[in-house]
């Protein structure tokens, strides 16, 4: 009898856990304005490291996806996570999938967006991270019912670079690139935006916004989390707030004294890498079912 139940209690053991789901491509084929072809995907994982833990950073993207994470008891809710890195690679752990972990235990369907590095064009570098971000929302609108998501309940949050990609996604009034099929009849802009230390979005001096960083009524909610110290400026968080409540939008502000940049949410000393808990309480209600 007691090999008996541990023979049954192994097979228990090998019971094989679900399997994630596959990368989800967001284009059909080539993404707009894509002319030369890079050199395979590299993963760079080393250099500075992040509350005593490696950073995954990832380039040469090309095929721009959505890394799918699905919470044990998911509530219709979903964001669409745009790691950092400068438009040159993507803190792909650190400000993505770590991220798609929280998000999970809130009950959120989590997609991370692996969009397309190094920038394509040095004049208007957000371009292509920009057209993947608008593309992915759409898509998620249009595959709702497979995922289980409300199409009214899509969020974008983004870090440093992967911040002024999910803010412009969710700013600009039209796409970046031409329609071209069914999913690109669904609409682009999110219905809720968080931005944790935003990047390129003001000016050198830090007195006004880029001159197309431009904030329409139609906006929907925004949270911001940035520190005073932080060498990518809290400029480009404040004075984006400013312009969403002149456009009386809903807007919060978040400004800690110190933090630095590039945290993501490892724990630190730092009171800033406690924002989580600010962002849980911004977020109910999309998190609740209407």
């Amino acid at each position: 009898m007691v090999i008996q139940s541990l023979i049954a209690s192994f097979s228990l053991v090998l019971v094989p856990l679900a399997e994630r789901p596959a990368p989800l491509p967001i284009w059909t084929g080539k993404p707009p304005g894509e002319v030369k072809e890079l050199e395979a995907e590299k993963n760079l994982t080393g250099g500075r490291s992040v509350a005593d833990k490696p950073v995954t950073r990832i380039t040469n993207v090309s095929i721009p996806a959505l890394d799918v994470h699905i919470p044990e008891k998911p509530n219709g809710s979903a964001i669409v996570i745009c790691p950092g890195g400068g438009h040159q690679i993507l803190a792909w752990d650190l400000e993505g999938t770590e991220v798609a972990q929280w998000l999970n235990k809130l009950g959120v369907t989590a997609f991370v967006l692996k969009y397309r590095v190094p920038a394509r064009s040095a004049e208007t570098r957000y371009r292509a991270a920009v057209q993947d971000a608008q593309r992915a929302v759409s898509l998620l609108r249009a595959k709702a019912a497979d995922w289980k998501v409300d199409p009214r309940r899509i969020g974008v949050l983004g870090f440093s670079a992967g911040g002024e990609t999910a803010a412009l996604a969710t700013l600009f009034e039209e796409r970046l690139y031409d329609a071209s099929d069914a999913i690109d009849k669904e609409p682009y802009r999110a219905d809720f935006a968080i931005l944790v230390y935003p990047a390129y979005l003001s000016n050198r001096d830090g007195t006004a916004l880029q001159p197309h960083v431009k904030v329409p009524k139609s906006c929907p909610p925004f949270l911001l989390i940035h520190a005073a110290d932080d060498a990518v400026t809290a400029d480009s968080s404040i004075l984006l707030c400013q312009a969403l409540r002149r456009s009386k939008v809903s807007a919060e502000l978040h400004v800690y004294s110190k933090g630095g940049h590039g945290y993501g949410l490892r724990p630190t000393d730092s009171p800033v890498t406690k924002w989580t808990s600010l962002a849980e309480d911004w977020l109910k209600p999309f998190l609740k079912t209407p």
